[in-house]
């Protein structure tokens, strides 16, 4: 596509934390209205392309451009297009969910009248106006979230960035936060989500970027990605744990890659490709043999899951490694920019 119908575009770009590189090479490309989720582990690089993007990151190497204006030679004009709910909440607890909405719009330079005003609309559009008087610390998590978003919203920004915007949320809270970004999207917001969920990107992504270890390793729609998976996949527990390895050990010559083993469900996984209920007779026929008892056994349509495990060979949840921490200690708060300044919604509240 043509760089002008894109809302963001991302080429080659690097970032290293003393010895940890960050980001390996990192291309995207989303065109204005769509929703592209990044979708990775712990410390895969997600947060680290959204800071860059959002112009609290330099890159070492490559380039980025928001709504045509690049991030770092024009990083003013990039804040004024763009909203940002991180991993932290820029919310200030003592005060009111209006009173935080309506100093966010101050700091955007609205009229006191029109940042009212605006504060009053979101607090409506996110169901939060029983609570809109009450100190945003007595917030419920989910309440604290919304409230979040609204606040990334007051500048009507054109992109939209959403960092893991449901962690720590319950699942109702999630599926209430999932109805907000489609309202949003169904308005015309461009969005770039960052997730480890990985049903949260296949219910809200019109295309989906996976990355670990700082590179892109698969990209398409979830269809697609789920294609690569081949077939369907036959799931089964193992009660007794001293039987995993004999389970594995029989299902093997049935699957078409490695057997997945989840060692804290017991809970093995296969892909099965299209031999559908012969594999499962056969999968049954040979634990039977190996003396393995099982629960559980069902055949499915490859999911998000699937992928992650067939083109990472790991999990998608996965805690930071030794290296990623050290390159961790020393760095400010992700929503803090290098002027040591709150930037979480816009880099305009810099300049105040």
């Amino acid at each position: 596509m043509d760089e002008e119908g894109l809302a963001i575009l991302v080429e080659d770009v690097h970032k290293s934390f003393g010895s940890v590189r960050a980001l390996r090479g990192v291309d995207l490309a989303v065109p204005r209205g769509r929703v592209l989720g990044l979708l990775g582990p712990n410390g895969a690089g997600k947060t680290t392309i959204v800071r860059i993007l959002t112009t609290l990151l330099r890159p070492d190497a490559g380039r980025a451009l928001v709504e045509g204006h690049d991030v770092v030679r024009e990083a003013d004009a990039v804040r004024r297009r763009i909203g940002l709910a991180g991993q932290a909440t820029a919310i200030q607890p003592e005060l009111t969910g209006r009173e935080n909405l309506e100093i966010i719009g101050r700091l955007y330079h609205l009229p006191r009248r029109v940042a009212r005003d605006r504060a009053a609309e979101l607090l409506a559009a996110f169901d939060l106006e029983e609570a809109a008087d009450r100190p945003a610390k007595t917030y419920s998590g989910g309440m604290t979230r919304r409230l979040d978003l609204a606040a990334s919203l007051v500048g009507e920004p054109k992109v939209l960035f959403l960092d893991e915007p449901t962690t720590g949320l319950d699942p109702r809270s999630r599926i209430a936060m999932w109805q907000i970004i489609k309202r949003l999207v169904a308005s015309g917001t461009t969005l770039l989500l960052t997730t480890q969920y990985l049903d949260e990107a296949d219910e809200l992504a019109d295309e989906i970027v996976v990355i670990d270890h700082g590179k892109v390793i698969a990209a398409g729609t979830a269809a697609e990605l789920k294609d690569r998976v081949g077939g369907d996949v036959l799931e089964f527990t193992v009660p007794d744990g001293q039987q995993l390895a004999a389970a594995v050990a029989a299902v093997a010559p049935l699957s078409e890659s490695e057997p997945h083993v989840d060692r804290e469900t017991q809970q093995i996984s296969l892909a099965v490709g299209s031999r559908g209920s012969a594999a499962l007779l056969e999968a049954v026929r040979a634990l039977d043999a190996a003396g393995v008892t099982i629960e559980g056994l069902v055949m499915r349509r490859p999911s998000l899951d699937d992928v992650f495990l067939a083109v990472t060979g790991h999990a998608a949840v996965a805690e930071p490694s030794a290296e990623e921490r050290r390159g961790r200690r020393g760095r400010r708060p992700a929503l803090v920019s290098d002027d040591g300044t709150d930037s979480s919604h816009s880099g305009d509240q810099r300049r105040n």
